[in-house]
């Protein structure tokens, strides 16, 4: 019993197969570009929203090396801001007063136990095409804020 595949032999004719294909010429060619377009959609939101993230965290350390500062020299507003400020140039100019607010709250008795707060915040432009049509806005404002305990001076025994 010999059974044998013969492989040279085709259903379809050379002549066919050739004539059907000729319209399916542009079509791999069309569907490229549509998922390559979805594609490149998503790997663009993906990377702005990185930088996003990564700005974030470098106005988080801006505040905290504020809020440090500001837990040992609470008096010192202006320092505390500076520090703030002189933290990061990259990706955020946290030096740029226009793009950046930074507001310190300290209680009335600036002394140890209680708390200095310090917001930074900044709006990150978006540069991802139509996702301002999405979240109604073309930039993301970005707020960090950290909270720390003072540590001197002594509160005066009331």
């Amino acid at each position: 019993m010999n059974i044998f595949l013969n492989l040279t032999t085709s259903p379809l004719k050379r002549g066919n197969s050739i004539k059907s294909r000729q319209g399916e010429r542009g079509q791999s060619l069309v569907e490229l570009a549509m998922s390559l377009t979805v594609i490149l959609l998503l790997l663009s939101g993906a990377v702005d929203f990185s930088i996003a993230y990564f700005s974030f965290s470098a106005l988080q350390d801006a505040a905290q090396e504020g809020a440090l500062y500001g837990s040992i020299n609470p008096e010192d507003e202006d320092g505390i801001i500076s520090r703030v400020r002189s933290a990061s140039t990259n990706p955020v100019d946290l030096a740029d007063e226009a793009l950046v607010d930074v507001i310190v709250t300290l209680p009335e008795d600036a002394c140890e136990g209680n708390e200095v707060r310090v917001n930074v915040i900044y709006d990150y432009p978006i540069s991802m095409p139509f996702i301002g049509a999405i979240i109604g806005a073309q930039q993301i404002t970005l707020n960090a804020s950290v909270t720390d305990t003072i540590l001197q001076p002594v509160c005066p025994e009331s």
